[in-house]
């Protein structure tokens, strides 16, 4: 798969923080609902705490059964450091490479972390959906910006999220009695396309499938190289 190079990742925090903003202006927060989903991918990291060697993994799983179909896997140290709103520049070289060793290239890629709920509109899944130039959804287990609120207690139960009087994402309930996740659109999709492409892709756990089996295949990698 094709990863676009759209800045050097060698950078300080101010270049950092001017590249997000200047890129953020090529979001396109819009496409068609339902999402065109026959391959979704899901994307994560892990390390060690306290260790600066990640490893990335990316699982590509055919819908509506969830049967793997590729994976994709790296590692790497990381110089850049930990500041919140900047994580991509931390994580980002890893998820690149991984990517890149990707034979097919997936309708959808879903991220854990933020879209466009993010301090400024340009999270992980806004981030990587330009370098990728493919829908990406953000997923994030933690709300990092806004206000929402009450969500229902029935699974595809949601609650706009608001930053500044905008709508950035939504809480969504993805399984009863769970707490809910919170999905903003990354790139090249909208939040009602977001919202339905996390729904789709959820098999009863409270986060989505493709991240789920991410998360596990790349925590698998890390302790095997311990």
């Amino acid at each position: 798969m094709k990863v676009k190079k759209l800045h050097e990742w060698e950078v300080d925090y101010r270049e950092a923080v001017r590249i997000q903003d200047r890129l953020k202006e090529r979001l396109v927060l819009r496409g068609p609902v339902p999402v065109k989903m026959e391959i979704a991918a899901g994307a994560d990291i892990s390390y060690s705490k306290g260790d600066n060697l990640f490893f990335a993994a990316v699982v590509l799983l055919r819908l509506p059964d969830f049967e793997v179909v590729e994976e994709a896997s790296s590692s790497g140290r990381v110089r850049f450091p930990y500041i919140p709103g900047l994580l991509t520049f931390r994580e980002g070289p890893i998820l690149c490479r991984a990517f890149e060793k990707l034979r097919r290239v997936p309708d959808v890629v879903l991220f854990d972390g933020q879209g466009i709920a993010h301090p400024r509109g340009f999270g992980l899944a806004s981030h990587m959906g330009l370098l990728l130039d493919i829908p990406a959804v953000g997923c994030a287990k933690k709300r990092l910006v806004g206000a929402h609120g009450d969500v229902g207690e029935e699974p595809g139960d949601h609650a706009e999220l608001f930053l500044d009087g905008k709508i950035v994402g939504a809480a969504l309930r993805t399984k009863e009695k769970v707490k809910p996740v919170f999905v903003s659109p990354g790139h090249k999709i909208g939040l009602e396309g977001a919202a339905a492409a996390i729904l789709q892709c959820s098999a009863g756990y409270r986060i989505p499938e493709p991240i789920r089996k991410a998360h596990l295949a790349v925590n698998r990698l890390r302790l095997e190289s311990s």
